[in-house]
């Protein structure tokens, strides 16, 4: 099945449950990496009540960045490269009938260019869609 999407990032794909956070990091999760990134993920069950197939968090350490400015390029890059790409994951048939909940965390102390942050993105969205 083949989704078609207009390319948004809504609210409900954002994972803000202090709970589901708490669950995501605490066991039973996979991890993945690709400098500067690396991706937390926990299939969810289906009586956690998000309608979203994938809530994803982001996350950019003060440590890695002493500037707020900084910090929210960085996830304001990783956020738009997510949104273009999803659909690599959203149609993998692994993921069908299945619900995730993914953190995108921020390894790196340099600054790097949006080509390469979406580039980092898809390879971590197609590993995921392979783990599945």
């Amino acid at each position: 099945m083949i989704i078609q999407s207009r390319h948004t990032f809504k609210k409900a794909e954002r994972l803000c449950s202090k709970k589901r956070i708490e669950t995501l990091f605490a066991g039973g999760s996979r991890a993945i990496s690709a400098y500067p990134l690396r991706v937390v993920f926990r299939e969810r069950g289906e009586t956690d009540g998000e309608q979203e197939a994938v809530s994803i968090l982001i996350t950019v350490s003060k440590r890695h960045f002493k500037h707020a400015v900084d910090r929210n390029r960085t996830k304001r890059l990783i956020r738009e490269a997510y949104r273009l790409d999803k659909q690599l994951l959203l149609n993998a048939p692994a993921l069908e009938g299945r619900k995730l909940d993914l953190a995108f965390i921020w390894l790196s102390d340099d600054l790097f260019d949006y080509p390469t942050i979406e580039n980092k993105i898809k390879i971590l969205l197609q590993r995921i869609a392979e783990t599945l």
